[in-house]
């Protein structure tokens, strides 16, 4: 997660890299986002992957069963992700200028908040409220403030920052202190946070 990780650039990582070598790959299912819907016992449903990438955490939600739309703001990222399945629904899309017009029981992001500029993490959350259903859930992944700070990749997020963001909107069931797994070592530290729709 070196990577300068600004949307415009988000079209050269994906067209000069191979995505299986990129530093947030997985081709497992995230294993908080596992535990959380074990936990639930959640498997069916409709499903936004935000910030889809390889596709890799999209394909596995569908093998969960659930019914999946991914999107990306790369039209690179999203022309190799369909090679993946013809069952889910793979979208160019930018969620600060959505035109998603469906609503979601589920909305998982792992990596994308965390890319966002401060003055635009409001318009995020007005967007991710508008397209999931009442009583939606926010799965979302972010790098933590307590990964050490390089100058490069995405914004390291608090927790403090997160409930002051996400507070009005949003009943915050859980914030735990986890990892990302990926290609980089070590794993970044990351926050899992769990939010209902008000």
């Amino acid at each position: 997660m070196d990577t300068v990780t600004r949307p415009r650039d988000w079209e050269e990582v994906y067209k000069n890299s191979k995505v299986d070598e990129l530093p947030w790959f997985r081709k497992k299912l995230d294993q908080d986002v596992s535990n959380e819907l074990k936990e639930r016992k959640m498997n069916s449903g409709a499903v936004l992957d935000l910030g889809t990438g390889p596709g890799t955490q999209a394909l596995e939600l569908l093998k969960h069963g659930f019914e999946v739309t991914a999107t990306d703001v790369s039209k690179n990222a999203i022309k190799e992700a369909k090679k993946l399945s013809d069952d889910i629904d793979f979208v160019v899309d930018d969620i600060l200028d959505t035109r998603i017009n469906k609503k979601f029981d589920l909305i998982f992001d792992r990596g994308c908040f965390h890319t966002i500029e401060p003055e635009d993490r409001k318009i995020y959350i007005r967007n991710i409220k508008k397209l999931l259903n009442r009583n939606g859930l926010l799965f979302l992944k972010c790098f933590s403030d307590r990964e050490p700070e390089t100058g490069t990749g995405p914004y390291r997020i608090s927790e403090s920052i997160l409930k002051d963001l996400f507070n009005k909107d949003f009943l915050i069931e859980e914030i735990v202190h986890t990892e990302f797994k990926g290609k980089r070592k070590p794993n970044p530290k990351a926050l899992f946070a769990v939010m209902k729709k008000k």
